[in-house]
């Protein structure tokens, strides 16, 4: 493959249609081949904007803004990095022409839980919980009823999980309405879910283009709220259910197409495996591959976007802890501890800011056997302050 400069003629451009921590990693390794980076956000100053070429902040859920801006810049790839994005300016933006990532279809089948459920459930067959769909509180109490306690009750769209929570009981119900309502994003449909009492779960990230498809090794993770708090790789599990998941994995990145790293997220019950959800792009779980792999989940993105070969090598166990802020501040500081920085750990700060109680602001990584770099990577973000 041929590469450019960026701001020149000829350039590679890739625009970020989100600029979050993980838009700013993969903007960092595109400009590691000489890539042109258009970092765009609903915010200024988003972290992807601070490694960028150029950066807007927009409302990306307005057509015609996402639009015009497109047109402005005519990037080489349109890569949409979070859920809350005008659909209809990617779907007309591909008829223009525009190469979006994976693919205007595919982003519209994952960007919204039903979509995405009813594809893997209905059109590919594949074994997930029972669900159903409601947009009252009277059919969420209903649809409770049908499914049992406890269920899982999420807005169909939100981002990093906010807004789902567990009713344990009916008394549960009515605070779960309120929990989504709050979420970021359209809660004007909620998806309501049987209980799947799973030993574990798992992100496989799978990547795949013309070249073909590699799947990362299984990362297990801890999540509280909805967003991930932990997560390590490898994530120990049978060659029969692991076996499952990459086939299940295979056949829903295949049936979505295109080019990119997805996060696909299952529950692992004995040798049982459940589809639960899909992310057509980097995963918040996969910042552990920062320091297990030698091409990170950003990397392999990147290489897939260019339609590069996706091999890497796996050097190790590790494990990855999210530092959250404690404070409200419009100049953020993150405090680390020096002991942090060493042959085998490191801390990432996103530089996000504006900091909010709960906020993820940095993460820790730690290479080593799993259980002692959890313990680690817990210890570090333990001793993290802010301010």
């Amino acid at each position: 493959m041929q590469f450019s400069a960026p701001l020149q003629q000829n350039s590679i451009k890739i625009m970020l249609l989100g600029s979050g921590e993980l838009g700013k990693e993969v903007a960092i390794e595109a400009q590691r081949l000489g890539l042109e980076v258009v970092a765009v956000d609903k915010y200024e100053n988003a972290p992807a904007h601070l490694v960028a070429n150029r950066s807007y902040a927009i409302n990306m859920q307005d057509k015609d803004a996402v639009l015009a801006l497109i047109e402005k810049e005519k990037p080489t790839y349109i890569l949409p990095e979070v859920e809350a994005i005008s659909i209809a300016a990617l779907f007309e933006a591909e008829k223009r022409g525009f190469h979006v990532i994976p693919n205007a279809e595919a982003v519209n089948k994952t960007m919204n839980r039903k979509n995405i459920r009813k594809f893997a459930a209905e059109d590919l067959g594949l074994k997930t919980s029972e669900y159903e769909f409601v947009t009252t509180l009277e059919g969420l109490k209903e649809a409770g009823q049908r499914l049992g306690f406890p269920c899982v009750i999420k807005p169909v769209m939100s981002s990093s999980g906010h807004g789902q929570s567990i009713a344990r009981s009916a008394d549960d119900i009515e605070r779960s309405w309120e929990i989504a309502k709050e979420a970021r994003g359209d809660a004007s449909e909620l998806i309501v879910e049987e209980f799947i009492p799973f030993d574990y779960e798992i992100t496989l990230l799978t990547a795949r283009n013309e070249t073909g498809t590699v799947f990362c090794e299984p990362i297990g993770h801890v999540q509280k709220d909805g967003d991930y708090i932990l997560s390590w790789q490898p994530k120990a599990m049978s060659s029969e259910s692991l076996k499952k998941a990459q086939d299940i994995a295979k056949a829903v990145t295949d049936g979505l197409g295109g080019r990119g790293i997805f996060g696909v997220e299952f529950f692992v019950k004995g040798e049982e495996v459940y589809f639960s959800e899909l992310s057509p792009r980097p995963h918040d779980t996969g910042m552990v591959t920062l320091i297990t792999q030698s091409q990170s989940e950003f990397a392999l993105h990147v290489r897939a976007v260019l339609g590069l070969p996706l091999d890497f090598t796996f050097y190790g166990a590790g494990a990855s802890a999210a530092y959250k802020a404690a404070n409200e501040s419009h100049d953020p500081i993150v405090e680390v501890p020096n002991s942090a920085f060493t042959a085998n750990s490191f801390v990432r700060v996103f530089g996000k800011p504006e900091s909010h109680k709960g906020r993820r602001m940095a993460v820790a990584l730690v290479l080593d056997e799993v259980e002692s770099a959890k313990e680690k990577a817990l210890a570090i973000v333990g001793e993290m302050k802010d301010r």
